[in-house]
């Protein structure tokens, strides 16, 4: 006799080297019977270890065989009848509704009286490493060489799947396809429901969406698409769509915009799918898109192809969406105040309205030469003067002049003007109009990260003079000495501190600006008015009620830029002329950003304009603040750029 090296829970198993017989030692066999069939014994059966507790108790078929069989040895013939017999007790187990729980010890059972069987399989073929079928997987994307496909390869290789698709008489570039949700409406839906491995099979849904992701597993696949809104996960079969699963996997490619229909299922790792009956190309992709671990991370790539950047970079996407959302509450805002929106000239025979050097053009039919508009502001304040009391337009500026992270040279803006307010009066409005759009995409406007900083809007923000905020830098200069021997004491003192080209300066508040702008414009983090400006730098705004030589204009800053710029606007034609005549003479002498005297502007102030406050303010640099973004050209869809060599 062979003593087997395994213990079963029955004792220990021999095995006859002439007769082939296995069987129990005699007094294990009477000991586990004896525990088996008194219910009261204080030794557990070894199976009724397995069992869990419940309040019905199944028999075993070893606790009849125990309590009959007498003792001796049990051959293999025996042992696969209580194999047979112990499968159709299954089966009956099953039919009856047993739980799993209670159908888990007659199953070890089962498992038990198999294993004293002597094997009769083959010994099992060594399976292939895992590595050979990664590469089996990844064949179609390489040559025969192993070498990977060139961009071209890659184009022709899809040009050939469409010629495929057209030679089944398949359309590759569908017309129309109807969606029934988008992939967060599913995911919003089913929130909550469905177990791993369960299908709701009573709906019919259908999805739309690029593909982003594919795996393929034989007879079965994933697909991952993206819509507008998300991104959902498609499972396929071949048993359930037949044919069609085959044209699937033939057709398809990363990069395709395809609609799938069917139920849902989550998976057994708890994914939510569209659990597809039938497929639909609805746009085969002929270029693929950017390596999925590294996607579209080349800045200037990214600006240049701004399609793809939407599609692999979903914080793009979040940030123009975004932008739709705060443009769309300003002119909500604006008219719940009773603003009506304008449309006013972009090319202009006459460029003003900004101190800017606008772009050049000429109309052939008319035989004019024309600039593109530098500001909508003089064509406004027409309306104004013809009647309209509230008026604003949303519109794209054009100035030629340079590029940065904050510039670009062209820019949406918003410029109101209303009829008997002043620069107070927008002071309250520029608050309430940001303080709304910043509402639409931030849960707490008072903590708006921004870079390193947290900017907080809430009302009211800071308001500081210019002369002010700059004596905090240059508290030994006296800007409200208009001499010219304080005035070379300044710019001495002014370039002493890193203020560059001081001796450009020809007035005080030519002097009092540059200063600023270098030494304290870059430190207004925080939402800041900064009012009274030099009467030099601005041409447009009316002279300041109590303050010889500065006018009723602030700007706005936040995060070291400006955001909008208001005036009292300058209603008088006479002082009107003068300024603009100024302007005029310093672009003769060469000043390409001076602007010039616009006689159809003046004609209307000598009708006649109410008392006006005029606000404009930059929408994209509100849209960096309020999205996070560092640069201008995050936030403009398709900014100028170099021609790409």
């Amino acid at each position: 006799m062979l003593i087997s090296k395994r213990m079963s829970g029955f004792g220990l198993l021999l095995l006859s080297r002439r007769t082939g017989v296995m069987s129990f030692t005699t007094t294990t066999l009477r000991s586990v019977a004896k525990h088996t069939v008194t219910s009261t014994s204080a030794t557990p059966s070894p199976f009724s270890l397995l069992q869990p507790k419940s309040s019905i108790q199944y028999p075993t078929t070893n606790a009849l065989r125990m309590s009959t069989t007498p003792e001796g040895e049990l051959s293999i013939s025996e042992i696969e009848a209580l194999v047979a017999k112990k499968g159709d007790e299954i089966r009956a187990l099953k039919t009856d509704g047993i739980s799993k729980e209670d159908l888990a010890p007659h199953i070890a059972e089962l498992k038990e009286l198999k294993s004293r069987l002597p094997s009769t399989d083959p010994p099992p073929k060594p399976k292939p490493p895992k590595q050979q079928k990664q590469q089996k997987q990844k064949q179609p994307q390489t040559k025969k060489d192993d070498k990977p496909l060139t961009e071209s390869e890659f184009r022709q290789a899809r040009l050939d799947k469409l010629a495929s698709m057209r030679d089944a008489n398949v359309e590759p570039f569908a017309y129309t396809y109807e969606p029934t949700h988008t992939s967060q409406e599913l995911i919003d839906l089913y929130d909550g429901k469905l177990e791993g491995g369960e299908e709701d099979s009573e709906v019919d849904v259908a999805v739309a969406g690029r593909i982003l992701a594919r795996r393929g597993f034989g007879k079965l696949s994933f697909y991952t698409i993206q819509d507008e809104m998300g991104i959902i996960q498609l499972q396929f079969e071949k048993s359930r769509m037949g044919e069609s699963f085959k044209n699937l996997k033939a057709w398809t490619d990363t990069g395709d915009i395809i609609g799938a229909r069917g139920t849902i299922r989550r998976t057994d790792k708890g994914e939510l799918s569209v659990y597809a009956k039938e497929w639909t190309m609805l746009t085969k992709s002929i270029a693929p898109l950017p390596d999925k671990f590294h996607g579209l991370t080349d800045i200037s790539k990214r600006y240049r192809s701004r399609h793809v950047d939407l599609i692999v970079n979903p914080n793009v996407r979040q940030t123009f969406r975004d932008r739709a959302k705060i443009t769309m509450s300003l002119r909500q805002q604006l008219d719940q105040l009773g603003f009506l929106e304008m449309d006013t000239p972009v090319l202009h025979s006459i460029s003003g309205g900004a101190d800017a050097k606008p772009f050049e053009t000429y109309h052939n039919s008319m035989d004019m030469n024309l600039t593109l508009r530098i500001a909508t502001e003089l064509h406004l304040k027409r309306l104004i003067v013809g009647g309209f009391d509230k008026v604003f337009e949303v519109g794209r500026i054009f100035r030629n002049e340079g590029i940065s992270t904050r510039h670009n040279p062209e820019f949406t803006s918003v410029e109101l003007y209303q009829a008997y307010t002043d620069y107070n009066d927008m002071m309250e409005l520029t608050e309430q109009l940001i303080c709304g759009m910043a509402e639409t995409c931030n849960d707490d406007i008072a903590s708006i990260p921004y870079g390193d900083d947290i900017i907080s809007l809430a009302r009211p923000w800071k308001r500081i003079t210019m002369h002010d905020i700059v004596a905090e830098q240059l508290p030994d200069v006296d800007f409200t000495d208009t001499s010219p021997t304080n005035l070379e004491k300044a710019k001495a003192s002014a370039a002493a501190a890193g203020v560059p080209k001081t001796e450009e300066c020809k007035t005080i508040g030519y002097l009092l600006n540059a200063c600023f702008e270098e030494l304290c414009e870059s430190k207004l983090i925080q939402p800041t008015f900064v009012t009274d400006y030099p009467v030099e730098i601005s041409p447009l705004a009316k002279p300041h009620r109590s303050k010889p030589g500065l006018v009723e204009r602030f700007e706005l800053f936040a995060t070291g830029r400006e955001l909008a710029n208001s005036f009292s606007e300058l209603t008088d034609p006479i002082d009107q002329r003068a300024r603009l005549e100024e302007q005029a003479a310093k672009k003769a002498a060469g000043d390409e950003e001076a602007c010039d005297v616009d006689e159809g502007f003046l004609e209307a102030l000598e009708v006649g304009m109410p008392p006006t406050g005029g606000l404009g303010i930059g929408i994209d640099r509100v849209v960096m603040l309020l999205t996070n973004s560092p640069s201008i050209r995050d936030v403009i869809a398709f900014p100028l750029l170099k021609p790409d060599s």
